[in-house]
């Protein structure tokens, strides 16, 4: 098997997963109009399975970089997707909680040990990661359409066919572990693992960086929508074009950003990825008229430049615990700058939306400073994540260095 081909099914799998983070958002609505669910109620359930997917998800990187788990994969899969699915046939707000943290669960477990496995079979390439990360935004972004062409037609009832892309995700990742498996059986090896130190500091600012993209994104992916309401004199299809916009660009983005790092390092690309956000942010809160929908576009590629040059670094940062490191890039740092949300909000309750989202101008400008500081890893880089040897000893392949591809 290609590596083109083990990252399409990875990338396709990623997917599969990731519908099941948007899918709790979607379903919100018809929790509220067959049950009868209060808003704080609701938010509960959103509450439920992001904070827990975000925050366990570092523990399942210390526990991959302890033993090599690529059996998560299909079983974190199958239990995403069961969460969702089971989550509509009870009534009881306690169970629906319960079947979404499970899902959460899921969640958790599939990313740190699909970051490993997919930047095993990739051989370090920064394009082929970029690929990867585009099927976890193009699984996010379409599934409203997925809940709506299911639930809408016959209400809650029907979420256990939810359950499908999950069966689907299962079965494509199977051929990239046995194509992984048989190539550990012909070198004679089970682990290919970096060969050099941890650079702490350096996974600190990056890790501080993410953390502000993370403010930006969640916060205009939670207020675009109405923001656009109030520019565009109260049309609702103005809002729901921006949030579409918001998530187009960020596909561009995942695509760009590998495809620039292939031809400068990743350091660079992202510290400029990021300035040029501070304008088209700027243009988002300031600009009148539908040039809205170019900033919020342009904004959205800015920030997913980096995204997945962002993982690859966290992992070069922290080569003997590649596992933690995109636990945190991926899980933690989404979850705390998803914290400020709240606090958007309660600032254009007491001003307005606009005076709100002005400081988030601030927040890409912060991660362009912060990367200048960065360095780009030269020494030895690992052509592959992390395996264990049986006796739980590491072993080495030999390293690709950032030039290769």
């Amino acid at each position: 098997m290609s590596r083109n081909q083990s990252i399409t099914l990875l990338s396709v799998g990623h997917a599969c997963v990731d519908i099941y983070q948007g899918a709790v958002a979607a379903l919100v609505p018809f929790f509220v109009a067959e049950r009868a669910y209060s808003y704080a109620a609701v938010s509960g359930i959103v509450l439920a399975a992001s904070l827990l997917s975000s925050v366990a998800q570092p523990v399942f990187g210390v526990l991959t970089d302890r033993w090599a788990m690529p059996w998560l994969l299909p079983l974190s899969t199958v239990l995403g997707g069961v969460g969702i699915a089971l989550s509509g046939v009870s009534g009881s707000y306690a169970l629906t909680l319960a079947f979404v943290a499970v899902s959460g669960v899921g969640v958790a477990a599939y990313h740190p040990e699909s970051a490993r496995v997919a930047r095993l079979a990739s051989g370090g390439s920064h394009s082929a990661m970029a690929w990867f990360s585009l099927g976890g935004n193009l699984g996010f972004a379409a599934a409203p359409l997925m809940v709506a062409a299911v639930v809408a037609t016959g209400g809650l009832r029907l979420t256990p066919l939810l359950v499908v892309p999950a069966l689907v995700g299962s079965v494509l990742c199977l051929p990239v572990l046995r194509e992984l498996e048989r190539r550990r059986r012909s070198t004679g090896t089970s682990a290919a693992v970096a060969i050099g130190r941890d650079d702490k500091t350096s996974f600190v600012k990056l890790s501080l960086a993410v953390i502000c993209r993370s403010i930006v994104f969640t916060g205009l992916s939670t207020f675009i929508s109405l923001y656009a309401t109030q520019r565009m004199d109260g049309s609702k299809a103005a809002g729901t074009a921006a949030l579409f916009a918001l998530y187009i660009g960020g596909a561009v983005g995942s695509v760009l950003g590998g495809w620039l790092a292939g031809r400068w390092d990743r350091v660079t690309v992202s510290r400029w990825a990021y300035l040029i956000t501070v304008g088209s942010v700027a243009g988002v809160v300031f600009v009148p008229g539908p040039a809205l929908y170019l900033f919020v576009t342009l904004t959205s590629v800015g920030l997913y430049v980096p995204f997945s040059l962002q993982v690859t670094l966290g992992q070069d940062y922290l080569p003997t615990r590649v596992g933690t490191a995109s636990g945190i890039t991926l899980g933690l740092t989404v979850s705390i700058g998803g914290l400020a949300s709240p606090l958007i909000g309660s600032v254009a309750d007491a001003t307005s939306l606009r005076t709100a989202l002005a400081p988030l101008i601030l927040m890409p400008a912060l991660s362009c400073l912060l990367f200048r500081s960065l360095p780009e890893p030269t020494g030895p880089q690992p052509g592959a994540a992390a395996h264990k040897k049986e006796d739980g000893s590491d072993a080495a392949l030999a390293p690709a260095r950032p030039g290769n591809r």
